[in-house]
């Protein structure tokens, strides 16, 4: 079904439902639920924005999230008309395909680190030779662009697997030799082998790895969900600045990620504690991120022209958040 389609049916949906009197406390249509694609997997790194979205649960704003094992797959269910809210990096599918896609919020920067065997002593040493990215497109192969563009090198075999995770148990089987991971799974690796790996210089461009974006017409017709997730997602990243703690406070109240182990919730506290201090999350959304992106996607290859060209509202609607800001104060 188009997006089109798929709005004129929710818009029908609406009128049934408010004639028959079947709307929610704050006004929302209780029986449907915004369908969220998430361009990675449910983990202590996406911890936050469940905890956003469970938050917005709580104001009449039911989700029902799918978590693709691909970015591109989560951002093509956002053009298929499949999801309504999308979790990923679209910035080259909206330039390419000129789709009415548009990003509300900055959910997290590029804090990355290139990982690698001992015997690598230098991005020089890596010319020719294998990289492991988290997914086509993803922010850690733009920064493997750049940094490789940088030190005058060409990668040899790229492959693929998501999460940081899952990347660090790859590279202590020695199945993969040098990859990008997150700060928490950085230090991890090197908690458990630092004699056998080292980490390499990276960027020091603070753009956005994960935004939340829509569809234009879904923005358009779905004002109050707009409002309600924009608010607590802002809402809870300026708590989170302050003070870690609460996602995890958050997550045991809500028993989320309950079918992980304790070794694995023990690093949530850590995870965002770190994150924050390490510029990982904006408090506020990334109102001001939109210029760094545009650079940075384009020296790595992912956005094409001169950045300085480049129109905001076409990749951005600023809006929503600038609303959240006015309704939150500040």
């Amino acid at each position: 079904m188009t997006l089109v389609a798929r709005v004129f049916r929710s818009a029908a949906l609406a009128l049934c439902l408010g004639a028959l009197g079947l709307v929610g406390p704050s006004g929302l249509k209780a029986a449907e639920k915004v369908r969220v694609a998430l361009g990675d997997v449910v983990s202590v790194e996406t911890l936050a924005f469940v905890v956003a979205l469970e938050r917005a649960k709580d104001r009449g704003v039911d989700y029902e999230l799918t978590s693709f094992a691909k970015e591109e797959l989560a951002i093509q269910a956002i053009v298929n008309g499949q999801a309504d809210l999308g979790v990923g990096t679209p910035y080259s599918v909206i330039q390419k395909s000129k789709l009415p896609l548009r990003i509300l919020f900055q959910v997290s920067r590029l804090v990355f680190f290139p990982v690698v065997a001992a015997e690598y002593k230098s991005w020089k040493d890596l010319d020719g030779q294998p990289f492991t990215f988290h997914a086509r497109g993803s922010g850690t192969e733009a920064i493997g662009n750049i940094l490789a563009k940088r030190n005058g090198i060409t990668f040899g075999e790229r492959s693929y697997v998501p999460g940081s995770d899952n990347r660090i148990i790859a590279m202590m089987n020695g199945q993969i030799k040098a990859t990008i991971v997150d700060l928490a799974n950085k230090n991890k690796l090197l908690e458990m082998a630092g004699d056998k790996f080292r980490v390499l210089p990276s960027v020091d461009n603070p753009a956005s790895d994960e935004v939340v974006f829509a569809g234009q017409e879904w923005v358009k017709n779905n004002p109050e969900q707009v409002k309600i997730i924009t608010e607590e997602l802002l809402k809870l990243w300026r708590e989170m600045s302050k003070n870690p703690q609460v996602i995890e406070d958050e997550r045991a109240k809500r028993n989320l990620l309950a079918d992980q182990p304790k070794e694995v919730l023990e690093e949530v506290v850590p995870f965002y504690s770190e994150g924050t201090k390490e510029g990982l999350f904006d408090p506020e959304g990334g109102a001001a991120a939109a210029v760094a992106d545009f650079e940075f996607y384009t020296e790595a290859g992912q956005l094409e022209g001169d950045p300085a060209t480049f129109k905001v509202e076409d990749y951005w609607d600023l809006a929503p958040l600038e609303n959240a800001r006015k309704a939150l104060g500040g």
